[in-house]
């Protein structure tokens, strides 16, 4: 009888490490199938509508890497939409000089540009001037209740009636488009103008 006992443990110790293994990944399925979900990875956020920040009476000035004045931004009052990576601007007035020292102004009642200020609209009286340089290239004045300007291609577009005023010259039309780098005016409607002679 103690051989046939001693016989059996050994065949069953045999299998013991098998068993023992089954066992193991048993445990290991129910704790993988009852363990908490993970987390999922990083979410996107919802960029509110809401402005971020505003600023009030404010002045903005932007230098070129020598230090010169490149331009210049003030309003009553400025919102940031996260949303559209714009601002809104109440009593809008800008100043730039370009690298030929020509000097632009504008003014609106209300204007919005995008993160770079390479688009800008303004709207409510309107005015967009060149302050004149030399004889040779006289002052250029567009006046609108809107206008929509590209900064970095130098135009200026709009689908409400505009007035240009270069030098004495004065045009009148329904829509503009304006192209300053290649010296293109196109206006649309009902155009006129009075040209008078220097």
């Amino acid at each position: 009888m103690k051989n046939t006992l001693q016989r059996i443990w050994e065949q069953a110790s045999i299998y013991l490490p098998v068993l023992l293994m089954v066992m193991l990944a048993l445990g290991t399925w129910w704790l993988v199938r009852n363990a908490p979900k993970p987390l999922l990875g990083k979410t996107e956020t919802v960029v509110s509508a809401e402005p971020d920040y505003t600023l009030e009476n404010f002045s903005v000035h932007q230098f070129d890497a020598k230090g010169r004045l490149q331009s210049v931004i003030q309003g009553e009052e400025a919102r940031h939409l996260p949303q559209s990576d714009t601002l809104e601007i109440d009593r809008v007035r800008t100043r730039s000089v370009a690298p030929d020292g020509t000097v632009t102004v504008s003014s609106a009642k209300r204007g919005a540009s995008n993160s770079d200020a390479s688009e800008v609209q303004l709207w409510g009286d309107a005015v967009v001037e060149r302050v004149a340089a030399n004889k040779a290239t006289p002052a250029l004045k567009l006046e609108g209740e809107f206008l929509h300007a590209w900064t970095n291609e130098e135009r200026v577009k709009s689908h409400l009636p505009v007035v240009i005023t270069r030098g004495n010259d004065q045009f009148h039309g329904d829509s503009l488009d304006y192209d300053n780098l290649s010296q293109v005016v196109e206006m649309k409607g009902r155009v006129r103008g009075v040209i008078n002679p220097d």
